[in-house]
């Protein structure tokens, strides 16, 4: 999200009344509010969209709050408030162990929701601000200002996409990016289906920076969804 963007916030509730309640909300607030009713449209949105935090009920028809709570944290960090009508705590002992930021208990007011909202998006943008133009994940150092890379201290010369291309990865390491992220940040927004370049420039990179690019263990593939960088011990 960029300093003038709006935030996007995913609310991902089967209660279609209260989703439009939150969007009016959040709306007046300067933010855009794209609704789910289950974890199927949750899930799909979430991809399409990219937001910049979720609103996730515990209760939804199927598959639930928890199991989407789940997806949602092998892929991400963003931040996800979870929307609970238990008040004994079980629900939010359960969700932040499970990697929600925070959670409201049902009936919430908007006041209470927008400030939970607003608060989780300063924290997001504040740890984003924060990164340093060094990356270091693993036995992978990165710097983006000299756009110089090293494995093991040794150093790796890569071409401008390949070096785009790792950068991302690293910066999101730990997590599954999908293959349209990838094409979008790093050859742009009008590359959505030539997976070919990525794949491609994917073989580039292993054969620069793994031992065995027939076995990585730094750029794995989750299949289906994207890639992976795991740092090294």
């Amino acid at each position: 999200m960029g300093p003038t963007d709006k935030p996007k916030i995913l609310v991902i509730d089967d209660e279609q009344a209260l989703v439009e309640i939150i969007r009016e909300a959040l709306n007046e607030e300067g933010m855009e509010v794209v609704g789910a009713r289950d974890a199927e449209e949750g899930l799909r949105l979430f991809y399409q969209t990219q937001p910049d935090l979720v609103v996730l009920d515990i209760m939804l028809p199927g598959c639930d709050g928890w199991e989407v709570c789940r997806r949602l944290r092998q892929v991400s960090n963003l931040p996800i408030l979870m929307l609970t009508a238990k008040t004994d705590g079980t629900d939010l002992v359960r969700g932040l162990n499970m990697g929600a930021d925070d959670y409201v208990t049902k009936p919430f007011s908007l006041e209470v929701l927008r400030a939970r909202i607003e608060a989780l998006l300063r924290r997001a943008a504040r740890t984003r601000a924060t990164i340093s133009r060094m990356f270091q994940a693993g036995d992978v150092s990165i710097d983006l200002l000299t756009r110089e890379v090293s494995v093991r201290s040794h150093a790796v010369p890569l071409t401008p996409k390949e070096f785009d291309l790792l950068a991302y990865l690293v910066r999101n390491a730990g997590r599954t990016v999908p293959h349209q992220e990838l094409l979008r940040h790093v050859w742009g927004p009008e590359y959505r289906t030539e997976t070919q370049y990525l794949s491609l420039y994917i073989w580039y990179l292993r054969n620069r920076i793994e031992e065995n690019p027939h076995r990585p263990r730094r750029i794995v593939t989750w299949r289906g969804l994207g890639y992976r960088f795991v740092p090294a011990v």
